[in-house]
């Protein structure tokens, strides 16, 4: 499981990219230390040998929320209504 920095969040560019596949995925708010985050988990494929398993997780709260918002308005022209 992960928590996403922020602080060292960088832009890089590569030089292949591909897109996934898309996967089976659940997400669950909770609350930690006065805290409230958002957890968001994938399961991987469906022919994996264990698909009901976690396959990849991360986790946001309400500062790392906020800056991934504004991150996906600026990268993809988004316009809030």
């Amino acid at each position: 499981m992960a928590q996403i920095d922020i602080s060292n969040l960088k832009k890089i560019n590569k030089e292949r990219n591909n897109v996934h596949d898309q996967v089976y995925a659940t997400y669950t708010v909770f609350d930690y230390n006065g805290k409230k985050y958002l957890q968001i988990d994938t399961y991987g494929k469906p022919a994996r040998e264990n698909p009901e398993k976690i396959s990849q997780s991360f986790q946001v709260n309400r500062e790392t929320a906020a800056y991934i918002a504004n991150l996906l308005i600026e990268e993809f022209g988004l316009k809030l209504c």
